[in-house]
């Protein structure tokens, strides 16, 4: 194992390393998604447009799938805390 020096980071967002995303592919992920789920990359706050072009060559060098056949992960929309006081309408009195 790598010292946390000689890491290389995949997912800057997450600190998710080129190892810990290696490892998931040896541990049977085979998309983007299954790496997202076992190691959070993609999941931070750039929702993936900074790694997932790395992630997947990745897949496609230690699998050998053809890239075309990668699909990209699940998209969900953001979500942030609102108080409900934001979502009623006063003026319906």
């Amino acid at each position: 194992m790598k010292s946390p020096e000689e890491s290389v980071f995949v997912c800057r967002c997450e600190e998710v390393t080129e190892e810990e995303i290696l490892e998931a592919i040896k541990d049977g992920a085979t998309t983007i998604n299954g790496i997202k789920r076992r190691t959070q990359a993609g999941m931070g706050l750039c929702q993936g447009r900074t790694c997932r072009r790395i992630i997947t060559k990745m897949l496609v060098n230690a699998t050998g799938q053809p890239e075309a056949e990668i699909y990209p992960p699940t998209t969900r929309p953001p979500v942030r805390t609102a108080k409900i006081s934001e979502f009623i309408n006063e003026e319906d009195d």
